[in-house]
């Protein structure tokens, strides 16, 4: 999906409006926003578009399957040091008990050195005075707001349970995910508009369907780019301040510039860590200059880092701060292997899996 400013001339005219609204309301700054998971197994596993939902995910990934504490905390320390932000702390339901769930976010937390978002399901009044000192907001998976549409897709994660989470958290940020491309009318923004100021969202994040083998949506080409950027556009121009995060994936990283023009503050979901370096990462970073924004941080440089320091400072525990040290160490060398290869072969593609 090649970056292109060619659109409609309507979508193109709303797209310019959205984009000097995003100029009346915030810096030309961007960056890029890390989805930190702790497992990729989801008990729930229903949702008719994701790989959860899938017979091969239940195969390989059993209901005990976790990512270690140590590879949780190295892509902390990364977000820290590269300049990136933690988009949300999230994984499957009903995989950790809440007092593990806690302490991550506690380490988490402490290791990236402010409170983070958590996107954990629906959490009870109590379990989030639990999150509080950890914890600045909290987002729910709504992926879409039409009631109809989402008893389909989402049949076992109605949406009435998240806003009723959203009542009772008081002192928290609030924010929503969204899906396009899952059969959505663009007469359906109404609805979205009405969540957004019923629940005074601070935040949505956008995600563009991924068409995943052995699901519903496997033959889908998911949202054009166009069809992605009315969404993002005409969220903005209605809500000026509102923070909108667009994801991307390793097959639609092209698009990231004109999800920026659209009015979005940052993008997601991109596999940094496995592409980082490479033509794709380089790619983005060229795009956002080409639409005068500004990158916090980096996806294809590295800073000079004494991560054994980084990591001694952190306070951690003698045998999980070796498990860092030696996890931080893997994630390095794929990052400055694609680093040597670009300068090699700039032209190069690395293949990758959307997820991390």
């Amino acid at each position: 999906m090649s970056f292109s400013m060619d659109s409609t001339s309507k979508t193109k005219e709303l797209v310019q409006k959205a984009e000097q609204v995003y100029r009346d309301n915030f810096t030309n700054e961007c960056w890029y926003g890390r989805c930190i998971f702790l497992s990729w197994y989801c008990d729930l596993g229903t949702c008719k578009f994701c790989f959860r939902s899938t017979q091969k995910h239940k195969i390989k990934f059993a209901p005990d399957a976790q990512r270690t504490l140590s590879s949780v905390l190295v892509e902390a320390l990364l977000c820290k040091k590269l300049g990136w932000r933690i988009e949300f702390l999230t994984g499957g339901y009903r995989i950790f008990p809440i007092e593990t769930l806690v302490e991550i976010t506690r380490l988490v937390s402490k290791v990236y050195g402010e409170k983070i978002w958590l996107n954990l399901g629906v959490i009870s009044l109590g379990d989030l005075k639990r999150f509080k000192p950890y914890v600045k907001g909290i987002v729910s998976s709504i992926e879409t707001i039409n009631p109809k549409l989402h008893q389909q897709v989402c049949p076992d994660k109605p949406i009435e349970p998240y806003e009723k989470m959203f009542e009772y958290a008081a002192g928290f940020k609030k924010s929503m995910t969204i899906v396009i491309g899952l059969g959505e009318k663009k007469s359906d923004f109404k609805l979205l508009a009405e969540f957004i100021t019923k629940h005074k969202l601070d935040r949505i994040t956008f995600y563009a369907l991924k068409p995943v083998k052995g699901t519903l949506f496997e033959k889908s080409d998911g949202p054009t780019t166009e069809d992605y950027q009315w969404w993002i556009a005409t969220t903005r121009i209605n809500f000026p301040k509102l923070e909108l995060i667009a994801g991307t994936t390793a097959r639609r990283y092209e698009e990231v510039g004109s999800l920026l023009k659209a009015g979005a503050n940052a993008f997601t979901k991109f596999p940094a860590t496995k592409l980082f370096g490479t033509r794709a990462a380089h790619k983005i970073e060229q795009d956002i200059v080409i639409v005068r924004r500004k990158l916090r941080g980096s996806i294809t440089s590295l800073p000079k880092v004494n991560w054994n320091k980084e990591i001694e400072n952190l306070g951690l525990g003698q045998q999980l701060k070796l498990d860092v040290k030696e996890k931080m160490e893997l994630y390095l060398a794929r990052m400055r292997k694609n680093i040597d290869e670009y300068e090699i072969n700039p032209t190069k593609n690395i293949k990758c899996n959307d997820d991390e």
